[in-house]
């Protein structure tokens, strides 16, 4: 395509496809003639730098990006997009700040709002609503409240189970760096194996969450049996019961 069908494929005017050119952000176009053809790569390549830009990158520092790695821009496109796609597989709701009164009671001030959103379970919007990052979790808030469970309880655990996530999340990335990245790296990030590298991606997620699950189901198993077992002992210990009697008495 033409520098005019590429503007008009991409939204990008010429004016900056032509200083992206400049920036080392576009390979030069294939030249026959006097005319200048592009392709698909030309394509990913400005749709990476928008999505790179939209996550905060200066062109610069998209740029090196571009440079460091080996393959077509459409096979790192690819990549990038697949790394950065969303872990979790439910979409956030919007919800009035009344709907999460309903849930806490009057507890839900702005002060425990302002620590869910920081465990990044709450989301602040500009028009006073809330983005509910997890729908699970605040249904999950709304059933401990039917419990007796307040906000403040509540929101204790999910900071301690997120120091632990935080922890668990860390050492499956490590993994996949270690023992694909790393490996796929030194080799020269060789371009047919790109595809390769998306498919690890794509099957390390659900093995990730399924490996957590079952992990968690043997570790929760074993310490409902040992709490069991320590209650049960205590139940059990001669006099517990009379001396509670003789208390009573007393």
């Amino acid at each position: 395509m033409t520098i005019r069908e590429l503007s008009e494929r991409t939204g990008m005017s010429v004016r900056n496809i032509r200083a992206h050119q400049t920036r080392g952000l576009l390979p030069p176009p294939t030249v026959r003639g006097r005319t200048g053809y592009y392709g698909e790569e030309h394509v990913a390549r400005i749709e990476l730098t928008r999505e790179m830009q939209a996550d905060g990158l200066n062109l610069e520092a998209i740029r090196r990006v571009l440079d460091s790695g080996d393959g077509s821009a459409a096979a790192i496109f690819d990549f990038t997009r697949a790394l950065r796609t969303p872990f979790e597989d439910e979409a956030p709701e919007i919800v009035d700040a009344e709907e999460l009164t309903a849930v806490w009671g009057d507890a839900a001030d702005a002060k425990l709002r302002r620590r869910a959103e920081k465990l990044g379970i709450f989301r602040a919007l500009p028009d006073g609503r809330i983005e509910v990052i997890s729908p699970h979790l605040l249904r999950a808030a709304a059933e401990l409240a039917e419990l007796g469970i307040g906000p403040e309880g509540a929101l204790v655990t999910a900071e301690k189970l997120r120091r632990h996530a935080d922890g668990v999340a860390r050492t499956f990335v490590d993994l996949f760096v270690r023992e694909v990245w790393q490996p796929f790296d030194r080799a020269g990030r060789p371009e047919q194996d790109w595809p390769k590298m998306n498919e690890a991606l794509e099957r390390m997620r659900p093995l990730a969450a399924g490996a957590l699950h079952a992990t968690f189901q043997i570790a929760m198993g074993e310490a409902v049996e040992k709490e069991s077992e320590r209650t049960l002992r205590l139940a059990a210990k001669p006099g517990r019961r009379s001396g509670k009697r003789r208390s009573r008495a007393g």
